[in-house]
This record gives structure tokens, C-alpha cells and sequence, in this order.
């Protein structure tokens, strides 16, 4: 990223364009969380961060992170990375999925005695198989502003890099660990025109191949692996083939992409 690109200029009213087409927003509407009535919640805010490569960071984001009074996190090793880089000691309040109710239910008082927080994931967009869901759940609830900040995600990259028709998907997250219960799971969608998205560890690629082909038959997928890093890999085939660790090295993130279910062409 350009240094200088994407800053704001403060002299600017809400939503006019800088000399050179650039958005600005006017940060003296914007009360700092001193000058904030009592009586006015604080807000919630999404941030989408890279999942893999850090140019991928918005310039909003960035200012959102910079300007919030804590950062709700997965964890707290992960996103200490990106506080390093912007040279800032943000209090960090950890939210996961052992994370117990009650310690939801104080961000969320926080939040209704006005302060300004930033929701993040270890990488990607945070609520969406994302703990996150919970507080972001509760602020609707209890009339809390909830806003987001858009970023890279996994899900619609790997469908772009697949090069299937993704007018209708379907996003399954991390199936089961047994073969059995992904072909549970996978038969669902046995004569769907959807293409399916999920995770997968590296470690069981071979098994979920398998298994699919068991439950969807002959079709096509690819393997989008190591989304926007230096190792960046999509591999495309049809089952029941499974590539060996030579062509598909069983390393770093999976992202697997299934083809719907096409219908018959008519004669």
C-alpha cells in the first residue's frame, strides 16, 4: 500500500471528495469518548484484517482500529501482530469460543457506557463462524450501534478463484471430523445446484475428498491454499481424484470449493 493513500482529510465536511477523488469524513462530528453524553451508547465496530497478506488492510480499518478504546479479539498473540505494526498498546479484551457468557455480557456493558470497540478475528470477517457472533447477537439486542468496516474473507476468494458458478452457495465452515459425519453432512447437498465452501485442516484433505465423492459423486472442486500469501495455490480437479502431497502440499490454510450439482442439457 501507497504510503499517504486512503487518509482522511479532517477540514473537509462529512462525505466530500479531496482534489484527488478521495472520500474524507470529518472527525469533529465524530466525539471523541470523553466528550460523550452519558446517555449515548458506545458502538460496535466489524473490522475485517487480512488473511494472509497485511497490504490487504483497508485504510478505514486502520483508522477504525487506531481510534477504538479496545480491540475484542480471538487471540490476543494474533492480533498483538498488528498492534505491533501499527505501533500501538491497545487493551485487548479476549473473546472465543471458550469464552463464558458473563464476559460477554461485560462487553457488552462496556459498550453501554459508550465506548467505541472493534470486533476482529485472527483473520478475515469477524461474527461470520466467528464467536464474535455472540456479542454482535447481544448488541442488536440491547439497541447497541453495530457497524462494519468490510475486508478479506476466505469465502468469496476462494469461489472467484475456483471459477465455478457461484450464482447460489452454500458456506458449511469446518464440517465433522469423522468420514461419516461429513458425508452426513455433504449428502444434504447430494442433487443441490449450490457450490459449497468449507475449511479444512491440511491434515485431513485426503478423508474429506473421499468422503465427498461417497456423498456427491463425480464432480468438480478445486483447493484454494494459502489465500493471498507467498504460497498462494489453486489446484482444480474432479472426484473421486485426490492430488498427492507432491502437487498439493498438505500445508498451511485450505479453503475447498464443491461445483453444484449442474442439470442435465436437453437435446
Amino acid at each position: 500500500m501507497a504510503q499517504g493513500q486512503g487518509r482522511f482529510r479532517e477540514d473537509q465536511a462529512e462525505g466530500a471528495r479531496s482534489d484527488d477523488g478521495a472520500f474524507s469524513v470529518d472527525r469533529r462530528r465524530r466525539p471523541r469518548r470523553n466528550d460523550r453524553p452519558a446517555e449515548v451508547s458506545g458502538r460496535l465496530t466489524l473490522v475485517g484484517t487480512p488473511i494472509g497478506n497485511l497490504g490487504d488492510l483497508a485504510p478505514r480499518a486502520r483508522e477504525s482500529l487506531m481510534e477504538a478504546d479496545a480491540w475484542i479479539v480471538e487471540d490476543s498473540r494474533v492480533s498483538g501482530k498488528l498492534a505491533t505494526i501499527f505501533e500501538t498498546r491497545k487493551p485487548m479484551r479476549v473473546l472465543n469460543e471458550h469464552t463464558p457468557d458473563y464476559t460477554v455480557e461485560k462487553l457488552l456493558a462496556e459498550l453501554e457506557e459508550g465506548a467505541n470497540l472493534c470486533l476482529l478475528t485472527d483473520g478475515g470477517m469477524p461474527a461470520i463462524s466467528d464467536p464474535g457472533a455472540r456479542l454482535t447477537d447481544r448488541c442488536h439486542d440491547a439497541g447497541v450501534a453495530v457497524t462494519a468496516i468490510p475486508g478479506p474473507s476466505a469465502v468469496p476468494t476462494a469461489l472467484a478463484l475456483s471459477g465455478f458458478f457461484a450464482q447460489r452457495f452454500a458456506f458449511l465452515g469446518f464440517l465433522g471430523r469423522k468420514p461419516g459425519d461429513i458425508r452426513k453432512e455433504l449428502a444434504q447437498f447430494a442433487d443441490s445446484p449450490y457450490t459449497l465452501v468449507l475449511f479444512e485442516s491440511p491434515y485431513r484433505i485426503d478423508s474429506l475428498l473421499k468422503a465427498a465423492h461417497e456423498a456427491l459423486g463425480e464432480r468438480r472442486y478445486a483447493i484454494c491454499r494459502e489465500i493471498t500469501k507467498l504460497h498462494e495455490q489453486t489446484f482444480r480437479d474432479r472426484l473421486p481424484n485426490i492430488p498427492d502431497e507432491a502437487t498439493v502440499p498438505r500445508k498451511g490454510e485450505f479453503t475447498i470449493v464443491f461445483e453444484g450439482r449442474r442439470k442435465p442439457e436437453r437435446d
